[in-house]
C-alpha cells in the first residue's frame, strides 16, 4: 500500500481486502484493459486495484507513478468526487489518467497507446 501513513492500521486492512475483492470481480472492461496491461506485455509493470492513500485505484504503474481510471456510467455525476480524488493522488505525485468504457471496448488499442505513452514521458 502507498501512503499507508494516511490511514490507521485498521482502515488499510479494510482497504486491502476491499481491493483483494474487487481484483477478483473486475468490470468487463476493466478485465479487457488489464488482459493487455498485465505482465511485461508493456514493460511497465502496471497493478490493479491498488490501494494509495484511503483510495483504491483501477490500475497504477508505481515506476511512472501513473494511475489509469476506467470510467463507467456509474461515474456521471460524481466530477466533482472524482476531481476531489484526483487532487488528493496528485498530492501524494501521482496523475491520474481517465478513460472511459466507451473507449476500453472501441478502442482498446489507441486506449493502451495513451496509457503507454503516458507511463513513459513520467518514467
Amino acid at each position: 500500500m502507498f501512503a499507508r501513513y494516511r490511514v490507521t492500521s485498521a482502515q488499510a486492512c479494510i482497504l486491502e481486502a476491499r481491493a483483494r475483492r474487487m481484483r477478483f470481480a473486475p468490470t468487463r472492461s476493466e478485465a479487457l484493459l488489464w488482459r493487455v496491461l498485465s505482465g511485461s506485455k508493456t514493460g511497465l509493470g502496471f497493478r490493479r486495484q491498488l490501494v494509495i492513500g484511503h483510495r483504491i485505484v483501477d490500475f497504477a504503474c508505481p515506476k511512472a507513478r501513473l494511475v489509469v481510471e476506467v470510467d463507467g456510467t456509474w461515474h456521471h455525476g460524481r466530477e466533482h468526487r472524482d476531481a476531489a480524488r484526483d487532487a488528493e493522488l496528485a498530492e501524494l505525485g501521482w496523475h491520474v489518467l481517465h478513460v472511459t468504457e466507451a473507449q476500453v471496448f472501441a478502442e482498446l488499442e489507441a486506449v493502451v497507446c495513451s496509457i503507454v505513452h503516458a507511463a513513459e514521458e513520467r518514467a
